[in-house]
């Protein structure tokens, strides 16, 4: 009987068919992996099609340094320039990457019941942060982003509504546009739970002088890239 605990590579070397065995569970587990990162989730489809191959290459590489320390070492140093030859990614990617990096090294080693464990492991703890909102911020920070003529003192002009509208404001970042004829100003704010933007918006624009004017969602591009 087939322990699936145990490794399939026999003292003698790798067969053929433990190698297409391992490749192909491989294949299955990274592509289960993949459908998993997609829930509840942001994600290009060259992104969810590394994810489904990446164990598979990772598994064979894994097998064809086995017991080759020179081997290995180069092979490490060649998987560290990867990330210098990409795109930043958010950290869910990163995890994500890793985890198929993982997995491939597990079934690289021939367990392929504890490659399986792994990634059931994983991705019912995905699925449950996933479902529970782990870790979301709670506090429904905005980005607001003003136009303002250079003429305008910038400093104190949008206190007395930003206290009336929110419960906390940062002015975050302050530049020039339009050969210096114009100021944009980019502020943090977290609204009052009663707050009507339109209100605010149209207020703002009786400051202003009427110019460009944007309430989005606060992105925190420093904690999620790397």
């Amino acid at each position: 009987m087939l322990n699936i605990f145990g490794t399939l590579i026999p003292s003698t070397g790798i067969t053929p068919t433990v190698f297409i065995i391992l490749v192909l569970v491989s294949l299955v587990l990274g592509t289960i992996f993949a459908l998993i990162h997609t829930y509840r989730n942001e994600y290009t489809r060259s992104f969810v099609m590394t994810l489904a191959i990446l164990p598979a290459v990772v598994c064979v590489v894994i097998l064809m340094v086995n017991g080759n320390i020179g081997a290995g070492v180069a092979v490490a140093g060649a998987f560290s320039l990867v990330r210098f030859r990409s795109a930043p990614g958010t950290a869910r990617e990163i995890v994500a990457l890793f985890v198929a990096m993982g997995m491939g090294l597990i079934m690289g080693m021939g367990y392929i019941g504890y490659a399986a464990l792994f990634t059931l492991i994983i991705a019912l703890a995905m699925l449950c942060y996933s479902k529970i909102a782990f870790g979301e911020n709670k506090s429904h920070k905005k980005s607001l982003k003003i136009t303002i003529p250079e003429n305008l003192n910038y400093t104190d002009v949008f206190v007395e509504i930003l206290d009336e509208y929110t419960k906390s404001y940062n002015l975050k970042q302050v530049k020039t546009s339009n050969m210096g004829s114009l100021f944009k100003l980019s502020y943090e704010i977290v609204l009052k739970d009663d707050c009507n933007e339109k209100e605010l918006i149209d207020k703002l624009r009786t400051r202003n002088g009427n110019l460009e004017i944007s309430i989005s969602e606060y992105q925190n591009q420093v904690n999620e890239q790397l």
